[in-house]
């Protein structure tokens, strides 16, 4: 039953056309959306937490596994396979690809010029998660209650303090590309 779950999203992802937005002096990057049925027909998704890294845009936020694409990686599906295995030690087989999302781009003029490609995986069970140094912490969570848990929280960016749209995972608050990342990913699953 929880398999027909995966199923079910993997024929609706496969109708959806993604957008790219790859060009001149963007730097390519992928993410892996992880998710594992539950026994209560739901989904669980999972989060890292970055470490805290001195010149990174992203240290200690509330992220998806993944990273920039490497000369060595021959496309965007490499680098998100490779990083989450990297990150968390989860291997990703192509057989676990339910489909692949729009490519985003930060907002903020002050961040790199980076283009996002989400791939969507679904495996049976958790896998356990071994965390490199560059993750802090790890958590699953129900895509259901997620999608419940909109909201709006405060945060610092460079000593300014800004209101913006968010999930909230317990003490964590997911914000930022990831949360445009999962909010098109809920719409796109309703």
């Amino acid at each position: 039953m929880t398999h027909s779950k995966l199923e079910r999203l993997r024929e609706r992802l496969v109708t959806h056309a993604p957008e790219r937005a790859t060009g001149p002096g963007r730097i390519e990057a992928a993410v892996a959306i992880v998710l594992v049925p539950t026994g209560t027909h739901d989904l669980e998704l999972l989060f890292i937490k970055r470490a805290e890294e001195p010149g990174d845009p992203w240290s200690g936020q509330m992220a998806l596994p993944g990273g920039r694409r490497e000369e060595g990686d021959p496309d965007l599906f490499t680098t998100a396979t490779r990083e989450t295995y990297e990150e968390t030690h989860v291997a990703l087989p192509q057989e676990s690809l339910l489909g692949e999302l729009d490519d985003l781009a930060p907002v903020t003029p002050v961040l790199p010029p980076v283009v996002v490609r989400p791939f969507v995986f679904g495996l049976e069970e958790k896998p356990p998660i071994t965390p490199s140094r560059e993750v802090a912490l790890h958590v699953w969570t129900s895509l259901g209650e997620l999608g419940r848990k909109a909201a709006e929280s405060r945060v610092t960016v460079r000593g300014v303090e800004l209101t913006v749209p968010s999930y909230r995972i317990g003490p964590h608050v997911v914000w930022g590309m990831t949360h445009r990342i999962i909010s098109r990913f809920i719409d796109l699953t309703r």
